[in-house]
């Protein structure tokens, strides 16, 4: 079985979690007899060609469009993206895209037949125009290779355009993949019509939806008005091949309990800090951590400030690679207090790293997870209860730490991918 996959990142150049699923997905493929085509906007020549054949969009000229892909273009040609729609970037790097923007800009959004469109692969100022691009190129593919494939498979908002064309351009079967929702982005009230009219259309031209979690499924189901029929849930594992726990040297005596993720709205921080400042209420011997970026961070540094704990919270900024796992190994306690979340592959990778952790109800991960300890995203008092035990009571930390790690060595990539699989065959004639 061959599949045509499209996607917007892929390691060891990541912005967030959806690349790093994207590599455990088409691994886990590969393990189970399916060869895939990976598609993305930009690559830079050092991702891993053992697990898939990879194609640059920047190095495809567009050869033909139909008047249905002309109209996704004309959908969303010269809109531009505000800060809140830009996904895993935070304010300075916005800052910084925007006026390489205003510098650089050399194309015009008007499509030229045989010639290429240079992608950013970012999610920067210009990034519906790119997904208008995306699509035209992605359409060009899929006729190229059409003979090369059995299906099509695009993964969150930013592809779905490029998967309808190359179903339309080849008469391939389309599965959308659902990573998170308008509705996981932001509040109800907040939703960019635009990004939410592009879901739909994704998942109702697609002949399978793939939500990464129950909780996805039922917003797939009750906000966008897809069939039950036609969305199956297959959760999100973790790749931990390659990887080993760190011994890293502490600089202090004390405990640590981490956040890491965006400082978004939807991640919570701002529970996690309440919840904080009630622990230190009752214990001095700690000391917190928000590793991350996002929109959020500076008015989470002013709350910290006003609740007078400034001195035992630290804000460390983006990690990535071996940091975040350094950031694991000095962590005594991991906290993901979501307010909508997906899934959520950061406690699979903290429970791996022998780290007790605590998630939030209103997360896909509370589905599998049954070694997390899980509250309300709200309930700061049941957090800071949680946080507190297991700082305080050595064998439940432990408990908590062994059959967690035990029980995420069984959340496998090649397991979700063979449940993929047949999700293939159910759509292929």
């Amino acid at each position: 079985m061959r599949v045509l996959m499209f996607g917007w990142e892929f390691p060891p150049h990541i912005a967030g979690g959806l690349g790093t699923a994207c590599y455990g997905i088409v691994k886990g493929l590969a393990e189970n007899g399916v060869q895939t085509i990976f598609v993305m906007p930009s690559a830079s020549g050092d991702e891993d060609g053992s697990v898939a054949t990879i194609i640059n969009a920047s190095d495809v000229p567009v050869v033909s469009t139909s008047s249905s892909v002309d109209e996704f273009v004309n959908m969303v040609k010269f809109m531009k993206v505000g800060t809140n729609m830009i996904p895993y970037v935070d304010p300075d790097q916005f800052y910084e895209m925007v006026e390489a923007e205003k510098r650089l800009r050399e194309e015009s959004t008007d499509k030229h037949i045989g010639e290429k469109f240079r992608f950013s692969g970012k999610y920067g100022s210009n990034l519906m125009e790119e997904v208008a691009r995306y699509a035209m190129v992605g359409g060009t593919i899929a006729m190229e290779h059409k003979d090369e494939f059995d299906l099509i498979h695009a993964h969150d908002w930013l592809t779905y355009l490029a998967g309808i064309a190359a179903k339309e351009l080849t008469g391939k079967p389309l599965v959308v993949h659902v990573h998170a929702t308008s509705f996981d982005r932001g509040t109800e009230d907040m939703i960019d019509s635009r990004v939410f009219d592009i879901e739909k259309r994704g998942m109702e031209a697609a002949d399978r939806v793939i939500a990464v979690s129950d909780l996805t499924r039922n917003i797939v189901i009750n906000k966008y008005g897809i069939s039950p029929d036609k969305v199956v849930t297959v959760h999100n594992a973790v790749d931990f091949s390659g990887r080993e726990n760190l011994n890293v040297e502490r600089g202090l005596k004390d405990k640590v309990v981490t956040f890491l993720g965006r400082i978004t709205f939807q991640k919570g921080p701002e529970y996690f800090i309440e919840a904080a400042a009630k622990v230190l209420k009752r214990t001095e011997h700690v000391h917190f951590v928000m590793a991350g970026s996002g929109d959020m961070m500076n008015r989470s540094i002013r709350h910290a400030a006003r609740l007078g704990i400034s001195d035992r919270f630290h804000f460390t900024g983006f990690l990535r690679g071996t940091d975040v796992q350094k950031m694991f190994a000095l962590s005594d306690v991991y906290i993901m207090p979501s307010v909508s979340e997906p899934f959520g592959i950061s406690p699979l990778e903290a429970m791996r790293s022998n780290v007790p952790s605590i998630i939030s109800n209103q997360s896909g991960a509370a589905e599998v997870l049954k070694y997390a300890f899980k509250v309300d995203f709200w309930d700061v008092d049941a957090m800071a209860d949680d946080i507190y035990a297991l700082l305080n009571y050595p064998a439940l930390a432990d408990f908590a730490a062994k059959e967690g790690y035990d029980e995420v060595n069984r959340l496998k990539w090649n397991h979700a991918a063979a449940k993929m699989k047949k999700v293939y065959e159910s759509v292929i004639k």
